[in-house]
């Protein structure tokens, strides 16, 4: 794909997001797009965001689940670049209309205090390279109209990063934590949504999908940076998140966060 039609397209993307306006899938109308094209668009949208003054914080880690991976037909996860435009705070309510069709993710997220910038990473890396973790909810939104998304898809649009909230007012330590027996319970308006633990995420633990995606960085040149924040990948399937919704998620040790949609 050359670079005027990534531009485009990468143009196309930003102002789908900037106005909740959705387009029409990529797959759809270029069959032949690529992974690596599709990076190419992710990172054109990234830099027209850092053109007009988002500062990036950090990465999402998607496509965690091996069955979810099998079901779109890849073999590895995918990653999104996230800018401080999606920033949230714990406890904030926001307005779900500035999105198209947002759902929500319960996950973990990693604050680097290192670089990852070893010829290979390993999980002792990640730890050591970790100032500690905290509970978060992503929003993702698809800009392609009707999530009908395939990979490329998704990866042209930052792995459908939409939002971040992190949650707690302390980041807990992982040396003497398992996080693959962390515990998760999601209610949307107190109704209990889904339960799960570490365990679901990238083979069996969090600390796994930071591997993955400091490997896979570095492999571009890119690594990962001190300061970063890394959303690890999501312990349960999605749910919706709706005009007057509220979303409380329990992380046991690590605490809760929480976020509102407001009413129309």
């Amino acid at each position: 794909m050359d670079q005027v039609l990534i531009q485009q397209l990468a143009n196309e993307l930003l102002v789908a997001e900037d106005t909740a306006t959705p387009i029409l899938p990529l797959t759809d109308r270029y069959p032949d797009i690529t992974i690596q094209d599709a990076y190419a668009i992710q990172k054109a949208v990234i830099d027209l965001k850092l053109a007009r003054g988002e500062v990036v914080i950090g990465k999402k880690i998607g496509l965690t689940s091996k069955g979810i991976r099998d079901q779109v037909g890849v073999h590895e996860p995918d990653y999104g670049v996230m800018t401080d435009a999606g920033w949230v705070k714990d406890g904030e309510c926001i307005d779900a209309g500035k999105m198209i069709c947002p759902r929500i993710e319960a996950e973990i997220v990693f604050v680097l205090k290192k670089d990852l910038d070893k010829k290979v990473v390993t999980a002792w890396d990640v730890i050591d390279a970790t100032a500690g973790v905290m509970p978060a909810l992503e929003i993702v939104d698809s800009r392609i109209k009707d999530w009908r998304i395939k990979i490329q898809d998704t990866v042209s649009d930052a792995a459908s990063y939409a939002r971040v909230v992190t949650g707690g007012n302390r980041l807990v330590p992982i040396n003497d934590l398992d996080l693959s027996m962390i515990p998760m319970a999601s209610f949307r308006n107190g109704e209990l949504m889904y339960t799960g633990c570490g365990a679901a995420v990238m083979a069996s633990n969090p600390v796994n999908s930071v591997v993955w995606l400091a490997n896979k960085m570095n492999s571009f040149g890119t690594p990962l940076r001190a300061g970063e924040i890394i959303l690890s990948g999501a312990f349960t399937p999605v749910f919706d998140f709706r005009p007057g919704d509220h979303v409380f998620v329990r992380f046991g040790p690590l605490g809760n966060v929480s976020l509102s949609a407001q009413a129309k």
